[in-house]
């Protein structure tokens, strides 16, 4: 029932621009029901902008006097006497029984039409204090304008008395009222005159293989009253002449091409109005990029992405009154027994909980869908490591319609431990496998990298059209194993197992473990960069070419300490040898100068013997010389002691002069040698 009132809403949709959907708990059915409610039927002021902030809207029924006296028995309506009613003529309801070539099989004496007004109203006897209408719910019989029932149309205990919704808008292309347009609104025109071109191309066919004309009023053809079956032929009496100069056709002409060519243009006029270009998948490139592709997608399906975007937001807005009606007006438990619970129901149904379509309102047809899921495989195919190739691909099979998807690439968890030849033989054609926690995983990547590594194996996948997913496959499932190890070395350096995988931990307890980890983690990569670095030196140890070359340094490292202290000992011994110069320089220096010193000495001291005896000659004489002779000769005697003084000092100098050359000259060649 749900799905042939989809059909009818989807079917209706396109033609009208607006239809509607009305759910309600029915009570004969003792369910909640979601029926189709074409526009025709549906009334509302033309300025309103949408069903929430609408003061009044109205549902036309037509109901049968069965279907009202159920209603009324269960005490949804009130027990008043129903008269016989007539449904009134509607222009739009006539024409689609004209066009669809029906008949009503009721009568119309038997049916009643309905309004149910959903409508605010300040009611008497029921005010509101602050005079503000209210949202009711009223159903009137037209035929006789009498009062069905009156339902307050909010939540008992909603102190705001918000109106509840029955009803959602399903429209196609929004208009400029509240109604939206659809395609007779859009197309209507150009449809009509496609319609009038493709008749007159066919009345044209039909003349042109039929055609009619003018005879001889004495031309006679026998049995001319039946017509003339292909390949039959009759005698004719002709009054004179020939047979063509009794007959002249009419000039019917056979459809034109112009004509026809005019049609295909309104044709396409039309679609390229409504954006409803068809895709022709088979023409396009298959190497063509993913951003080509979805840009043609865009471009080809624009209206109607977004016509299937506003379907998905009121099926989303249907859903959530028909998940209310559960709650409020169904048992609150299961009719089957629950681990949380009897009244389980409502928590489930609750307002919190949001009850959204599985469609996807970005993807109108199956050609667009497969054209997205191509170029999801073209982006997978150049990284395969950042997909879940078997999940593309099951929902890629599912999507054209193959059966059992799940058993042609089966998912993870259907996979089981196998050895690891055997997972190489699966992974050559390109089987899914998968490592499990408790395997050797050690020896699983010694043999993957066994095959991986043999040269003629290597050579065969390299050949292999399929070679880079075969690469990647094995890349990948060392990885799955290399994970593994990683995970159990986490946990030796731990000292306690780590929670189970794909297991959700609370916030603090994954925070905690997080901090753990990480020192863990830490410790073990400083252990291992030991290691490495360990094996490495005896690595370098045991190599017989690094120890030639270190013993080819050592003996270089020898022979520049050798040169060095040869060096050294040269330097020291002609520094002492300058040394010894230098002293043999400063002693004869210091000899020489003593010799002069002792030259001075014993010149003086001649000097002095003359003196004193130039002296007493001088005291011989001057007994007989007078006082100036005697002054004359003092004087001189004192400039020449004056002039032996300033010799003597001069040679005390010079000796001077000489001994600081020679200590001078000792610590240059000193600071030379170094």
């Amino acid at each position: 029932e749900y799905r042939s009132e989809t059909e009818k809403l989807l079917f209706s949709l396109p033609l009208a621009g607006s239809a509607f959907r009305k759910i309600y708990f029915d009570p004969s059915l003792g369910r909640p029901t979601s029926m189709f409610v074409p526009a025709e039927d549906f009334v509302v002021a033309f300025n309103e902008a949408d069903l929430a902030q609408a003061e009044r809207y109205t549902h036309v029924m037509n109901r049968s006097t069965n279907q009202i006296k159920k209603l009324q028995v269960s005490k949804f309506y009130r027990d008043v006497e129903l008269t016989s009613s007539n449904i009134e003529s509607n222009a739009i309801t006539d024409k689609y029984i004209e066009i669809g070539g029906v008949k009503p099989s009721w009568d119309k004496n038997e049916r009643h039409q309905l309004l149910e007004m959903h409508v605010d109203l300040d009611v008497p006897g029921f005010e509101s204090p602050d005079g503000i209408a209210l949202p009711y719910v009223i159903t009137i019989d037209k035929g006789n304008s009498t009062i069905l029932s009156i339902y307050r149309n909010w939540s008992e205990d909603d102190i705001h008395k918000t109106k509840k919704q029955h009803f959602v808008h399903y429209g196609y292309v929004p208009g400029i009222g509240f109604y939206n347009l659809g395609l007779i609104h859009m197309i209507g025109g150009l449809a009509k005159s496609a319609t009038s071109l493709l008749r007159q191309l066919v009345d044209a066919g039909t003349l042109s293989n039929l055609p009619g004309g003018l005879k001889t009023r004495g031309l006679r053809i026998k049995g001319d009253d039946t017509p003339i079956m292909p390949g039959e032929f009759r005698d004719v009496d002709v009054p004179g002449g020939v047979i063509r100069d009794n007959i002249t056709f009419l000039p019917y002409k056979e459809p034109s091409g112009v004509l026809f060519q005019l049609f295909q243009n309104i044709v396409d006029e039309g679609r390229r109005f409504a954006s409803m270009a068809d895709i022709k998948v088979g023409d396009m490139n298959s190497e063509a990029p993913v951003g080509t592709t979805l840009a043609i997608m865009e471009r080809a399906m624009k209206v109607q992405s977004a016509i299937q975007a506003r379907i998905h937001a009121s099926l989303k807005q249907e859903y959530k009154i028909l998940a209310t009606i559960i709650r409020d007006y169904t048992d609150p438990a299961y009719p089957y027994e629950t681990d949380e619970g009897e009244d389980i129901k409502a928590e489930d149904f609750d307002d919190r909980i949001d009850v959204v379509p599985v469609s996807d309102p970005n993807a109108s047809s199956m050609a667009q869908r497969i054209m997205q899921y191509q170029a999801a495989l073209q982006l997978a195919a150049q990284s395969p490591d950042l997909y879940d190739m078997a999940l593309l691909h099951r929902q890629m099979m599912e999507l054209i319609g193959i059966p059992n998807a799940d058993k042609v690439v089966p998912e993870k968890e259907d996979i089981l431990p196998t050895d690891p030849v055997s997972e190489n033989q699966d992974m050559l054609i390109l089987r899914p496998v998968k490592a499990f926690e408790y395997q050797d995983h050690d020896a699983h990547m010694r043999v993957h990298m066994a095959i991986k590594n043999d040269p003629d194996v290597a050579q065969v996948v390299q050949n292999s059209p399929n070679g880079q997913a075969i690469s990647g496959a094995m890349d990948a499932h060392i990885r799955e194993h290399l994970a593994f190890v990683f995970r159990r070395q986490i946990e030796e350096e731990l000292g306690v197992p780590l929670p189970p995988t794909n297991e959700r931990l609370p916030v603090n307890v994954e925070k905690r473990l997080s901090v753990l980890v990480a020192d863990a983690a830490d410790q073990m990569l400083g252990k291992k960069k030991q290691k490495a670095e360990a094996e490495e030196q005896a690595q370098q140890q045991q190599d017989p070419i690094i120890q030639q070359r270190e013993r080819e340094l050592a003996i270089q490292e020898q022979d520049a300490q050798r040169r060095q202290q040869t060096d050294a000992a040269k330097q020291q011994l002609e520094g002492q040898k300058l040394a010894a110069s230098q002293q043999q320089d400063a002693a004869e220096l210091e000899l020489a100068g003593q010799k002069l010193a002792a030259s001075q000495q014993q010149d003086a001291a001649k000097l002095e013997l003359e003196r004193e005896k130039l002296e007493s000659r001088e005291r011989i004489e001057a007994a007989g010389l007078t006082l100036e002779e005697q002054a004359l000769i003092a004087k001189t005697k004192s400039g020449q002691q004056k002039i032996d003084m300033e010799t003597q000092l001069e040679g005390f100098k010079l000796g001077r002069e000489l001994g600081k050359d020679v200590d001078e000259g000792s610590r240059r060649d000193e600071k030379e040698n170094g």
